[in-house]
């Protein structure tokens, strides 16, 4: 193999890596957020760990996290507004993203 090779190999690698730790990443978040949310909701625990994997689940529905939200803000109700669902929402990423760090 040529340099060349072995640096496109590397880059694609890297980029494959990055993709799935980033897709582990939105979905605990999803996890957390939909546990904060079941909270506010006042759920038992089992009623809330079901409800943190339909919001796992709604991200599926299109890229991006508007689906997220719109499952949780819409659930919600009064509960929380929009400020407060998007900053947990990135608050909950980075304690995601920290999550899965010390686990690899």
């Amino acid at each position: 193999m040529t340099t060349f090779d072995d640096r496109e190999n590397a880059f694609e690698n890297k980029f494959a890596h990055d993709s799935e730790l980033q897709f582990r990443a939105e979905a605990r978040r999803n996890k957390l957020l939909g546990l904060w949310a079941a909270g506010l909701m006042g759920l038992s625990e089992e009623a809330a760990l079901d409800y943190a994997k339909e919001v796992v689940k709604a991200d599926f529905e299109e890229a991006g996290d508007e689906d997220v939200y719109r499952k949780v803000a819409g659930d919600l109700g009064t509960k929380a507004d929009e400020a407060t669902i998007r900053a947990k929402m990135a608050e909950l990423m980075a304690v995601a993203k920290e999550q899965i760090m010390t686990e690899s």
